[in-house]
C-alpha cells in the first residue's frame, strides 16, 4: 500500500512531546523514523512511569512507528555515526534551543555542510529570535504567556490546562511545516529549517481574544466555564454527573428555549444575541442547571441531541476508555513488560487513498541499533566494538 512519506528518512533527536510527536506524525504517514537517544534511553522515556523499569505512559504515544538507536554523540565515533545518518536523511527533528542545536552540530548550517537537502524541523519555547530566545520552557509557559490561562478558571484564581495542548499544537505545526518543506524541496532541490515555538502555538490558539482586546479594550476576566460568546455555554450538573452544553447563534438558542420551555426569552432583550446572552450567562446557566437536575447525563444529552444542540458528558479517564466512540479511535499497543496493551490514540487524521497507519509499537531503548548501523555499512564486529565502548 502506498504511503505519503514512503522513502523519507527522519532522524528524531526530539525529547518530551513537541519533537517526538512531530516525528510520530511523520511516521504515521510512512516515513522511516529513527529515534536517536542516549545510551540507556532518554529522560523522556520515564515521564509518568507505568512499567517497573520506569517507562512512561506518554512514551508509547510519542514514539509509535519508530526505530530506536542509542548513541553517545559526544564521542568521536558517535559523531561519525550521526554524520553518516545525516548524509542519507531527509529530515532532522530536534526541539532544542538554538545554542544547543549549534553545540550538537544540528543547526541548519552544520547539517547543510553534510547534506544540503536535509530539512531541520525544530521547536523551542520562544523561537530563535527576540529577547527570550535563549530561555527554556515547557507547555505551561506557553499557556500562561498567551492570555489563555488568565481567562481560564474561577474569578479568584487562574487555571492552566493540565493537558499539554501547546506541546501537541507545536508538534502538529512542525509536522505541517515539514510536509511543506518537503514539497518545496521538490521545486528547489534544497532543504530548509522549519521552526515552531511553544509561545507562537499558544498565541495562535488565543489570538481571537488578543484581537478583541486590542480593538475593543474589553479587559475580559475569568468566569469559570461560561463562554464569552454565547449561552448557555457552561458545564451543568445532572442527576448523576456533569455535561457541557454549548449554544452559539440564534437558531441554536431558539431550539434550546423551546426544549426547556422558556419561549418568552426569544423576545427578552437580555438574550437578543450571543454577546447579550454571554453577558447574562449566570441567568441562563441557572435555568439550564435547573433543567438538567431532572435528568441523568445520558438522558440530558439524548434530549439535547434530538434537538441538534451540541452537548457532551464530562468523562473521567476511565470513562473515556469505556466510551464506544472513543474505542473506534484507539489502537492497542503491546510493549515488553506491559501487562495490558496501551490504548494509544491512532493518527489524528485519515486519508482515503494513502492511509495513515500504526504499524510499529514504540521501541525499547536501542532495539534497532544493530539494524540501523548495518544499513549504513557497519559490520557485526564493529557494532560489538561500539557497544563495548558504550558508544551505542
Amino acid at each position: 500500500m502506498i504511503k505519503v512519506l514512503d522513502g523519507i528518512k527522519v532522524l528524531d533527536f526530539g525529547r518530551y512531546i513537541a519533537g517526538p510527536y512531530c516525528a510520530a506524525l511523520l511516521g504515521d504517514l510512512g516515513a522511516d523514523v529513527l529515534r536517536i537517544e542516549r545510551v540507556g534511553g532518554g529522560e523522556d522515556r520515564y515521564v509518568s512511569p507505568v512499567l517497573e523499569d520506569g517507562t512512561g505512559a506518554g512514551f508509547f504515544q510519542m514514539n509509535r512507528n519508530k526505530r530506536s538507536l542509542t548513541l553517545n554523540p559526544t564521542k568521536p565515533e558517535g559523531r561519525k555515526i550521526v554524520r553518516q545518518l545525516i548524509e542519507t536523511a531527509d529530515v532532522v527533528v530536534a526541539n532544542l534551543p538554538a545554542p544547543t542545536l549549534k553545540s550538537m552540530g544540528l543547526d541548519l548550517e552544520s547539517l547543510h555542510a553534510i547534506n544540503p537537502k536535509v530539512i531541520l524541523a525544530t521547536a523551542s519555547a520562544f523561537g530563535s529570535e527576540g529577547p527570550y530566545a535563549e530561555r527554556v520552557g515547557f507547555d505551561g509557559i506557553g499557556q500562561v504567556m498567551s492570555g489563555g490561562t488568565h481567562l481560564t478558571g474561577q474569578p479568584d484564581m487562574p487555571q492552566r490546562c493540565l493537558v499539554p495542548y501547546v506541546d501537541f499544537a507545536t508538534a502538529t505545526n512542525c509536522a505541517y511545516g515539514t510536509l511543506a518543506a518537503l514539497m518545496a524541496r521538490e521545486k528547489t532541490g534544497k532543504g530548509q529549517m522549519v521552526e515552531g515555538s511553544l509561545l507562537r502555538s499558544a498565541l495562535t490558539v488565543s489570538n481571537t481574544y488578543m484581537i478583541e482586546e486590542e480593538v475593543l479594550s474589553l479587559n475580559r476576566q475569568r468566569r469559570g466555564n461560561r463562554a464569552y460568546n454565547g449561552g448557555p455555554s457552561d458545564i451543568f450538573k445532572t442527576a448523576d454527573g456533569w455535561i457541557l452544553a454549548q449554544v452559539v447563534g440564534n437558531n441554536l438558542f431558539k431550539r434550546w428555549v423551546m426544549l426547556i420551555g422558556c419561549e418568552e426569552w426569544l423576545d427578552d432583550p437580555r438574550f437578543k444575541d450571543d454577546n447579550a446572552r454571554a453577558d447574562n450567562g449566570e441567568v441562563i446557566s441557572a435555568k439550564m442547571n435547573h433543567w438538567c437536575a431532572d435528568y441523568t447525563s445520558a438522558e440530558a444529552i439524548a434530549l439535547l441531541a434530538e434537538n441538534r444542540i451540541p452537548a457532551g458528558e464530562v468523562l473521567s479517564p476511565r470513562e473515556v476508555l469505556q466510551d464506544p466512540q472513543v474505542q473506534t479511535m484507539l489502537m492497542p499497543q503491546q510493549y515488553p513488560g506491559l501487562k495490558k496493551s496501551a490504548p494509544v490514540v491512532g493518527p489524528p487524521i485519515t486519508l482515503s487513498d494513502t492511509p495513515t497507519d500504526f504499524y510499529r509499537r514504540a521501541p525499547t531503548a536501542g532495539e534497532h541499533s544493530d539494524d540501523i548501523l548495518t544499513e549504513i555499512g557497519y559490520t557485526a564486529e564493529a557494532i560489538d566494538s561500539l557497544r563495548a565502548a558504550k558508544i551505542i
